[in-house]
């Protein structure tokens, strides 16, 4: 593949590096004429120095052939421009680090489905050592999907049911079973739901709510 990288800070940097051990060809644009000197003594000439905030930077690093645009930079608003010039010039795939996760909802609202904010890696990993989480985030995917995992307890509308018997949101699929013995089990319409039971569960981010509802019950927020 080749990868467009935005940002050559510590973030652009090492991703750049694990990219180029693994074969892609990398280019790194970075505006601050010294850190793009650094990046090409040590990366062996992988960078173009120049703001990629603009469309002529872009092009000239071979934006019509890219495979994949990261807007990794510091600058949450800067990310989103880079990844809306590169929809625009037709790359298939964009991803965009945001640093303030109350941005996340624009970056959607444009079209921009994949986002990595470290504050919600964070924040979930946290959550996954809280015994109480009834409701963890494991991962976003492409076209606005999230993965998340769900501690179904005592008082779960579903316990007890089949999974062909829960009414899941649109596009919801429970992919895994994990009972509490951490025994795994890949469901069918006839595996019975029991309280303790963690599901892992695909599903839209709009739904999240409602599926919760469902299989937490209204009186189990996110954060209890």
């Amino acid at each position: 593949m080749y990868i467009l990288i935005a940002g050559g800070g510590k973030v652009g940097y090492h991703l750049a590096e694990e990219l180029l051990n693994e074969n892609h060809e990398v280019l790194v644009i970075e505006q601050d004429g010294g850190r793009a000197m650094q990046i090409r003594d040590e990366l062996g000439g992988n960078v173009l120095t120049g703001d990629a905030c603009e469309a002529t930077t872009l092009d000239l690093g071979g934006i019509s052939r890219a495979d994949l645009v990261a807007a990794v930079t510091g600058d949450d608003e800067d990310n989103l421009v880079i990844c809306d010039i590169a929809r625009y010039r037709g790359v298939g795939r964009t991803i965009a680090r945001i640093n303030n996760p109350r941005n996340e909802l624009l970056f959607r609202k444009r079209g921009i489905e994949t986002t990595i904010s470290a504050t919600q890696a964070v924040l979930a990993q946290i959550e996954q050592e809280l015994p109480t989480q009834m409701m963890i985030p494991l991962l976003q995917l492409h076209s606005g999907l999230e993965l998340v995992e769900i501690k179904l307890p005592e008082t779960s509308p579903v316990a007890g049911r089949s999974v062909r018997e829960v009414l899941l949101p649109a596009e919801s699929l429970i992919s895994l079973i994990v009972d509490p013995g951490g025994v795994p089990r890949m469901p069918s319409g006839d595996t019975r739901l029991n309280a303790g039971d963690a599901l892992v569960v695909v599903s839209r981010k709009e739904s999240l709510d409602m599926l919760r509802e469902q299989l937490i019950g209204s009186t189990h927020g996110l954060d209890t």
